[in-house]
């Protein structure tokens, strides 16, 4: 299943680069996102490295997911897209 990346997860004053929010597609409400929890993430960088998260929640009502992965995502990955597995 492919998402598409939203945003970094944040608060007032801090962005947490490794806490992503995504929209999976075909994805519209929580209860098909919760389904979702525990799903291993990937994110290609466009020099072929692989970065993996999982899936830790839904985020909102409209089935978007917040992904924690390994380590920060770049700016460039906000509006890439992501495998999910």
């Amino acid at each position: 299943m492919k998402g598409t990346i939203v945003n970094y997860r944040s608060s007032r004053h801090r962005q947490k680069p490794n806490h992503i929010i995504i929209k999976p597609e075909g994805v519209t409400d929580k209860e098909e996102a919760g389904k979702l929890v525990g799903k291993p993430v990937f994110w290609s960088s466009p020099a072929g490295k692989k970065i993996a998260g999982k899936v830790a929640s839904f985020h909102g009502n409209s089935g978007a997911v917040r992904v924690i992965f390994e380590r920060g995502l770049p700016g460039q990955s906000v509006g890439g897209k992501v495998e999910i597995e």
